[in-house]
């Protein structure tokens, strides 16, 4: 009757399978997978009980489903064993083909290790093959369907429904699932492991995409210049990207923006401080081109970005507009060189663009020695000096006509003289002075002092006053004093005073060249510093700046005049500025004492 029946209980077996293996294919996530192995083994195998251990990451294995019985799911599920209990079960089990049984006489060694179990002692079996409620089954599920692979996983079941232990045909049974069975659950990690993938992925795609919106509205919104532009390659320099608020302040739309560099865009003078300041990091103070053929300072500020790990690189550059506070740095340099009522160059700055002129050797008095030369007096001759701070220059002994132009021409670092601004002495600050040498060194004001001698210094030579035009000229300086003045600033008070100084020095600065210095001493006496004039040029000048003063002064309605009286000396090497200065003073007083009282103009 058995052997009759052995076809109808295999091919019900197969359908079993077939059953439970599809079953396998529909579950949609790792848990589900897993369950319903456990479910197969009850549905369609003909166990009632069954577990699914899983290998976790660490090697130990967890239960990961329990079917068959509630008690046995609440007891068991989640539970861990180590890997080592494991290894020792499998390795002391029978061999059936690919699974593992260890029958009721051999168990009992493993009552006390870590392996979560639910058997529980029974009578012995009537027959020799009744299942034992201690005969434990496994069924091992390797990666690559056999015991080559790695550990998987172990399936373990009992209580077959026949109550027999499973015969030749159960057993290929139930390693024909184990090995599906092994397949499904790696397919499930596996998509289990894409789709933790593809959410981490589309996270991190997001973040980026809510980083580069948070940039986007970062660097277009910025209430200052940002610019990125390309690094390396034909292009490098050339930016690539600007936002509103530097194509405002340049007045370029963002696509004119785009042929160009910084380096394009740079005043001809700061192009030098442009290639000095390094990419990485690097700042500068420079001057940006207007598209009205203006210039505006800015400040930039740069720093390297990677479009990728191993991308492009671009150069972010933030650029601030400076153009206030240098203007009010300029202002201040003005103010602490120039005199606040008339605008001509104070003392101080006066002595610091004659000292510049000057060294402390005579000519002539080393003969084999190289010329010396003033702090930053090295270039022959004198020049308006454009943008150097005032303040400064009057310490280092530096001039800074240019400074003068800005307060009253309004021409902001343009180097444009205003009405009362005529100067020389070094075209550049301090740290664009000439090499002269290794033993250069800046002097004191006024001091004119000189430890070396230094290449590329022309001597200031006097030239001779015995009335014979030898050829030679010098740099004149006439010590200029007004005549009457004390009479109108008694009589009408300081502020017609005021007036008639301002328009003195306004006639004084147009009757000079363009490079020569017009500055107030003090009171009502001014001085002229005139380079390359021989004695007759500098006597004819005295002459045409007393004319010039002499017409009346119109103030509040009425009209005053005033008379001056000139003094002419000469700037020569050996000499220091208040020597200079003190030399023309005096001759100023002997022209005065020397001219009958009648002919002077008074007020």
């Amino acid at each position: 009757m058995e052997t009759e029946s052995e076809p109808y209980v295999r091919l019900a077996t197969l359908r079993g399978l077939h059953q439970v293996v599809a079953d396998l294919n529909t579950a949609r996530s790792l848990a589900d997978t897993l369950q319903t192995v456990a479910d197969g083994i009850v549905t369609g195998l003909g166990y009632e009980l069954s577990a699914v251990n899983l290998v976790r990451p660490d090697g130990d294995l967890v239960v990961a489903a329990v079917a068959g019985s509630a008690g046995a799911e609440a007891l068991l599920a989640g539970r861990v064993g180590s890997r080592v209990s494991w290894e020792r079960r499998l390795a002391m089990a029978d061999q059936w083909g690919s699974l593992r049984f260890i029958p009721y006489t051999e168990g009992w060694v493993l009552d006390n290790d870590d392996v979560p179990q639910w058997h529980t002692a029974g009578p012995a079996p009537r027959f020799p093959d009744e299942w034992h409620p201690m005969d434990r089954l496994f069924a091992p599920m390797y990666t690559a369907g056999t015991a080559g692979g790695e550990l998987l996983g172990v399936i373990s079941v009992d209580k077959p429904r026949n109550g027999r232990r499973p015969g030749a045909w159960g057993r290929e049974a139930l390693q024909m699932y184990a090995f599906q069975a092994a397949i499904a659950i790696s397919n499930a990690r596996l998509r289990a492991n894409m789709q933790r993938a593809l959410v981490r992925l589309e996270r991190e795609q997001q973040a980026l995409r809510a980083s580069e919106e948070s940039f986007r509205q970062a660097f277009e919104y910025a209430p200052s210049g940002m610019a990125i532009a390309e690094m390396g390659g034909d292009q490098h320099g050339r930016l690539h990207r600007t936002n509103d608020a530097l194509c405002r302040l340049l007045g370029r739309s963002a696509s004119q923006m785009r042929r160009y560099s910084f380096s394009d865009l740079v005043h001809p003078e700061d192009i030098g401080t442009l290639l000095r300041t390094s990419a990485e990091g690097g700042r500068a103070e420079l001057r940006l081109a207007r598209r009205d053929g203006t210039y505006v300072w800015v400040s930039l500020r740069n720093s390297v970005v990677a479009d990728a790990a191993d991308g492009p690189r671009f150069l972010l550059t933030h650029v601030e507009d400076i153009e206030e506070r240098k203007r009010h740095e300029l202002q201040l340099a003005h103010r602490a060189s120039h005199d606040s009522l008339t605008g001509l160059p104070n003392s101080a700055e006066l002595r610091a663009r004659l000292s510049s002129r000057l060294c402390n050797r005579a000519p002539g008095s080393e003969p084999h020695a190289a010329a010396v030369a003033a702090p930053y007096g090295c270039l022959d001759g004198f020049a308006e000096v454009e943008g150097v701070d005032g303040a400064a220059a009057a310490g280092a002994g530096v001039g800074a006509a240019g400074t003068a132009g800005t307060a009253a021409g309004g021409a902001y670092g343009s180097g444009q003289a205003g009405p009362y601004a005529h100067g020389f002495g070094s075209e550049l600050g301090p740290e664009h002075a000439p090499d002269c040498g290794p033993d250069y060194a800046p002097d004191e004001i006024g001091g004119g002092e000189h430890d070396g001698a230094y290449p590329g210094h022309v001597h200031a030579i006097a030239p001779a006053e015995d009335g014979q035009d030898d050829g030679t000229k010098g740099l004149a300086v006439l010590f200029c004093d007004l005549d009457g003045f004390k009479a109108i600033n008694d009589r009408f008070g300081h502020h017609t005073g005021d007036a008639v100084l301002i328009e003195v020095a306004r006639r004084l600065s147009n009757g000079v060249r363009e490079g020569d210095t017009v500055a107030r001493l003090g009171g009502d006496e001014f001085v002229v510093l005139a380079d390359g004039l021989a004695q007759a040029d500098a006597e004819d000048l005295a002459v045409r700046l007393r004319s010039a003063i002499v017409p009346p002064i119109r103030v509040d309605g009425r009209a005053v005049r005033v008379g001056a009286s000139f003094g002419i000396g000469w700037a020569g090497c050996g000499m220091s500025a208040d020597e200079v200065l003190h030399s023309a003073d005096q001759r100023m007083y002997v022209e005065k004492r020397s001219r009958a009282k009648a002919g002077r103009r008074a007020g």
